[in-house]
């Protein structure tokens, strides 16, 4: 399955769980919420993976985290905020870069229109 058509699947699921669960919930429900759905469309679905940090050669004890990797292939960085800081973008690619995968989707909850709040990133 190729990128294009992950992160496609991976919005059907997205539109779903935000139309029936609606903005102003916490991320984590929205994660639980949107692995159901991708798994319902029969996609591999990883949650809270530890993103690696190779600093020099030397493996760094990392708290970092990515919420949802779809098929080994795409990061999908949750968000339940009033606003989206551009912080969000550089995490996200930031993740993207450490796990040397090209695609993610930062999704922001906390909207009254889903459509404008999901963010394609490559990497």
């Amino acid at each position: 399955m190729t990128n294009n058509e992950i992160t496609y699947q991976v919005r059907g699921a997205i539109f779903d769980v935000y139309n029936e669960l609606g903005p102003g919930l916490l991320e984590s429900v929205y994660e639980e919420a949107l692995v159901f759905e991708i798994q319902k469309r029969g996609l591999k679905v990883d949650r809270q993976i530890e993103v690696p940090i190779i600093y020099k050669g030397n493996s760094l004890k990392s708290p970092l985290r990515i919420d949802i990797l779809v098929e080994d292939k795409v990061v999908v960085e949750l968000k339940s905020v009033e606003e989206m800081k551009p912080l969000f973008w550089k995490q996200t690619l930031t993740y993207l870069k450490l796990m040397n995968l090209h695609v993610g989707l930062l999704v922001n909850f906390s909207t009254d229109s889903i459509m404008e709040d999901i963010h394609r990133i490559v990497n």
